[in-house]
Order: C-alpha cells, then structure tokens, then sequence
C-alpha cells in the first residue's frame, strides 16, 4: 500500500513560511505592564482563558503550514518560549516548528511591520504568510480559503499578495469607555468583485489631505470600470506574499507601516504604468510548470478540492463565495512550457462578512472578544471532582461564565457574563458581573466588581467596588475603597509609602 501522508505533509511544509508578529501592545495598557521585573506579553495575554498567540497557531496548523518564524521583543521572548514549548501548548500544536526571535524594540520606539521583515528577509527564504499574534480568526473561513486563492493567482497571473478583511464590528454603545478603543477601525476600500482584487486603501495622509473625500485615480477607473467601494470593513492584518516582495522593501526602505504605507503602495502599481515598469522586474518570479503543478498539489492536500468558488472574494453584500472567470486546473492559454506568466502584480482580496473575527489589539477588542464566546457556548463548571470541591454549592454562576482550573468560590458569591481565570480565589458574598480576571486574582468578601479587566495577581480588598476599570498585574485595590472608570497601575499605590520612607 502507497503511504501519501509523509510526502503531503513534506510538500505543504516547504512551500510557506508562517511569520507571526508579536509586538508589546501599548494599547493593552496596563495589562500588558510589567509585573516587578517579570513581563507580562501581548502574545500571552489570555482570551477566553486561552492565551491570544494559541489562536493564530491552531489556525496555521489547521491549514497545514509547519514552519513558523515567531518575532517577538527581546524581553518577551523566555515568557513567550515556555509558553510555546510547554506541555500545555506544544502538545495542541505536534506538528509546528517555532523558532523564535527576537528584535530590540521598546515601548516608546516601536517598531513597524516593514523594518521587522527587512530585518528578517534572510531567514525568509520562500513565499510566507503575516500573521499578528493577537488576530482571532473566524470559525468559518480556514486559512487555506486564503492559500488557493494565492496559489492559483500568483500562477496563473502573477498576483503578488492575497489580503483578507473582515466586517467591522462594533460593540453594543455604552458597553465599553469610549477610552477603552474601537474594535477593529474600518477604513474605506476599493476592489473589483470580478476578479477578486484589492485596488485602493485609503491611507491617514489620504484622509488629512482630503478631509471626509475619496481620491481615486483615473488610471484605476480606466481599468477597473466597474468596482466595489465600501467602508464596513477592516484589515485583519493577515497576507499571504510572494518572496519578492521583500525585495521591494529593501529597495523601497522608507515604509515603515505594511498596511498604512507598503500595502497601498502595491495596489497603486497594478494601474499606474511607470511603477509597473520600474518595480515590475523585481516583483515578477519566473514559474516554470513544474512549480504552478506544485502549488496547485499543494492547494488540494487542506480544506479540500479546489473549486472555483473557493478562490474568489466574498462580495460586500453576500456571505458566500462567487466563481472566479477561470479554470483553476488549466494552466493559461497564453503561456508556452517555459514561459514565463504575464505579471499582473496584482493584490488579491478576500472579504468576510459572517462570524465573529477580530484582532484583540486594544481592551474594547479584548473585552468584546471575551463576550462573544461567552455567548456563543454554554461553558460548565470544571468536571473533575478536584477543582468542583473549591466551588461552594452556594455560589450562583451562571452558564454564560467562564471558570478556570484550580479556582476557589466562596459562598453566596456571584458570578455572571464573566470570565475567572485559574488559580483565582472569589471571595463569600462577592459578586462579579460583566468581568474579565485573569489568574491568581483574589477578590475579598462582599467585593462587587462590573465591567472590569483586572490584570493577573490583583488583589480586592473586601467590601470594595470597582466599575469598568482594569488593573495592572499585582495592583492591590484596598478594602472599602470605590473606583469608577479608572487604569490602575501599581505605582499608583505603592508611590505614597515609598515617598515617605524616602523622607523619613
């Protein structure tokens, strides 16, 4: 009998590269704030007691990727390599390589997607696939949606980058201050349904320039007459590249931002002449036969046959996918064995409209990004008799909550809409409505907590109320105290007594 699961599971391998981007995330302050001298990393920061980086990793292993290039900070990386090569995680992930590296960044001087790869371009030595680390993926649309659709295109045509967006999503009003940040900002786009390619992004120096006005480009009409433009949607941050395309980052080295800079750069060059010509050369790979044969394998080992209406971009008003104008199992008409593809260079585009999907880049994403698995599934108490004999049967907790390991419930207290993380404890008589804690968080007897995030090892004191307010790893709120609308660093308690040592 012919074994195919080693020789599949060889070609996917090599044929991408995954390259997950793991920033400090300034906009999770004070989450991700340092704990004493231990970082607490953006990567690692849980949702649904899960830590954020697990998704994008199950993600690439669903598609059948094995090589992951994991760029993180130097100071998060012994956190973020326990966590990879944890029995907790690696065991989920058997088939994943991670190498992780690292780069010198700090909070003050980050540093964009662009410089990252360019910094990295030797060790990219194939196509690759973008990932940030904190991108939650919609439960209906596999990787490998986005992977045909890059392999059949950059075959067929030359299509250099597939992008993916996904329908904005605002949370109910009022749920979240307005402080807290927007989930997943929309910004106007512009594409052709027809075939599926991403024209225009409207950029923030477009929008300083033009003020609430759309500027297109004749050129772009010219070629595209009939195209799509909406403003629903928002990028997730997630390319699928061809190798050259690092390339012209190095000769293009004032980008700084992908999305904001690169990206709308390349779609300029599908209808603008004189950038064709001039950076056509350095875009365009030859492909030989053997190579688009591969890709085409390739596509057909995950997620299935290839169908054409797998390939195309969701239209703007329509969940399901269109039929693109080509056979998929054809090579082209114009093309000769050995000849090289016309290179359209162009940007391919997938829009989805369905379930939830968001990057957890700030806390209004990571507040709604909790509440939507919770109200998706019913979550149950811990089954093993160990950790359901530290809930007293007297506790109120309803079924859209969410209860760690290891935590311990007092009596009478109450918990709803809320997600504990492990090894926390809730004090008797204490009720706990609309929050995110993470673990080894201690609530005191009659604490009342609604709409808060509070960061792991923070301590309430008893009687205490805390409304809509997150906490820095190891803040101690204090008995009887009440806090409202409030970010809460350690510093913020500890600098009075030290103060006064200091004089004394």
């Amino acid at each position: 009998m012919m074994n195919f699961e080693e020789p599949n599971a060889n070609l996917v391998s090599h044929e991408f590269l995954a390259v997950i981007l793991a920033g400090f995330g300034d906009e999770l302050h004070p989450l991700v704030s340092d704990h004493g001298d231990e970082p607490c990393p953006k990567a690692l920061l849980p949702v649904a007691n899960m830590p954020m980086i697990d998704f994008p990793l199950t993600w690439l292993e669903q598609s059948g990727i094995t090589e992951v290039l994991l760029i993180c900070p130097a100071a998060h990386r012994s956190s973020i390599s326990h966590h990879i090569h944890s029995d907790t995680s690696s065991s989920s992930y058997p088939s994943l390589h991670v190498d992780v590296q690292t780069y010198d960044e700090s909070p003050d001087e980050p540093v964009g997607t662009c410089a990252v790869l360019k910094r990295f371009s030797s060790r990219i030595q194939r196509d690759f696939v973008i990932l940030p680390c904190d991108f939650i993926p919609p439960e209906d649309l596999p990787l490998s949606s986005l992977l045909n659709k890059y392999r059949v295109e950059s075959n067929l045509d030359g299509a250099i980058v597939t992008s993916c967006w996904l329908k904005a999503h605002d949370a109910d009003k009022g749920a979240v201050p307005e402080e807290w940040g927007r989930i997943g900002s929309s910004v106007p786009i512009i594409w052709d349904k027809k075939s599926g390619t991403l024209l225009h992004i409207d950029t923030p120096d477009d929008r300083d320039r033009n003020f609430d006005e759309l500027e297109i480009r004749m050129s772009l009409l010219s070629r595209y007459p009939v195209a799509s433009l909406s403003s629903k949607y928002t990028d997730s941050h997630v390319y699928v590249c061809k190798r050259s395309v690092l390339d012209v980052l190095h000769h293009r080295s004032m980008f700084d931002s992908f999305r904001e800079e690169f990206l709308p750069w390349l779609c300029k060059i599908q209808y603008q002449k004189t950038k064709r010509e001039k950076y056509g050369r350095v875009l365009r790979s030859i492909m030989t036969k053997e190579a688009q044969v591969l890709a085409l394998r390739h596509s057909t080992l995950f997620g299935g046959s290839i169908h054409a209406q797998d390939l195309s971009s969701r239209g703007s008003n329509s969940p399901s996918l269109k039929p693109v104008p080509f056979s998929v199992t054809s090579s082209p008409a114009h093309l000769d064995e050995g000849d090289e593809p016309l290179a359209s260079l162009r940007i391919g585009i997938i829009t989805h409209d369905t379930v939830f999907a968001c990057r957890v880049n700030n806390i209004a994403a990571l507040l709604e990004a909790n509440r939507q698995f919770l109200s998706r599934t019913n979550y149950t108490l811990p089954t093993d008799p160990d950790n359901r004999a530290l809930i007293d049967a007297k506790s109120q907790i309803s079924s859209d909550s969410m209860v760690g390991s290891s935590t311990k419930i007092g009596e009478r207290a109450t918990i709803k809409r809320s997600v504990i993380g492990r090894h926390c404890v809730i004090g008797k008589m204490s009720r706990v409505v609309g929050c995110i804690l993470l673990d080894h968080c201690v609530i005191g007897e009659g604490a009342k907590l609604e709409g808060c995030i509070l960061g792991r090892n923070t301590k309430v004191g008893a009687r205490a109320e805390l409304l809509r307010s997150l906490t820095q790893a190891g803040y101690e709120a204090d008995a009887g105290a009440t806090i409202r609308n409030e970010k809460l660093e350690v510093s913020d308690w500890t600098a009075g007594p030290g103060e006064e040592s200091d004089e004394e």
